[in-house]
């Protein structure tokens, strides 16, 4: 197992966000918004990893993107998502949602329903700029079924493990890994729900369940493009 560098940020660490009042909670790995920290823009093309949290009628309005990558996994509840192209989903966990936003898309992510929903939603930046926005979103990515975001040379891998279950992680320049359930051993640290490891060129990293575990991991190839 070889580590050239590995960073933790616990979930205690991220910067709280949202509105809280109108039923939005957001946790921060990132700068984002009106937070800003120049020593903690991205990692790699990644550049925000947002856990949110929307009670039951609560939602963004519509707001503008262009040239980022937005990769959305739902935890618990259920997310509607429309936007300006026309596309309006539902998505549920176990579901991998893609808006590639390209030259503009506006959009807009509510929880329409009663039962809380949470989320964990992260943007990348595209080796392109430009381009037609498109999305979608693949229904029920099985355990170790990798999904590529060919825009960003990204790969995302999704690991549901059992209790003592050891998974290799994949090998990269840059490699993120976020835990949404459970807890794992990565790298003789132990990482829990909303923990998060950094680790820059990873070759032959593992991870080991601690009890039941879900995470999910980013492995990067592409230096962070800025136009």
């Amino acid at each position: 197992m070889t580590y050239v560098r590995q960073t933790i940020q616990r979930a205690g660490e991220r910067f709280r966000g949202g509105e809280p009042a109108a039923g939005i909670v957001t946790w921060h790995a990132f700068s984002f918004s009106g937070f800003y920290d120049p020593d903690n823009v991205r990692f790699g093309p990644l550049a925000a990893c947002n856990e949110e949290r929307l009670a039951g009628g609560a939602g963004f309005a519509e707001h503008p993107h262009r040239d980022v990558e937005i990769v959305t996994w739902v935890v618990e509840g259920e997310l509607t998502h429309e936007d300006s192209a026309g596309h309006r989903e539902v998505v549920r966990p176990g579901d991998v949602q893609r808006l590639s936003a390209g030259e503009g898309v506006q959009h807009t992510e509510r929880n329409a329903g009663a039962t809380p929903l949470r989320f964990v939603q992260m943007w990348l930046t595209p080796s392109e700029f430009g381009g037609e926005p498109s999305y979608e979103v693949v229904r029920g990515i099985a355990d170790g079924t990798p999904y590529a975001l060919a825009r960003a040379e990204a790969v995302l891998h999704v690991r549901r493990l059992r209790s003592g279950d050891c998974t290799a992680l994949p090998d990269a320049p840059w490699m993120y890994v976020h835990v949404v359930r459970g807890a794992v051993r990565l790298g003789g640290e132990v990482l829990r729900e909303g923990d998060a490891a950094r680790v820059l060129d990873a070759e032959g990293v593992t991870a080991e369940a601690i009890g039941a575990a879900e995470l999910l991991a980013w492995e990067m190839h592409a230096e962070p493009h800025f136009g």
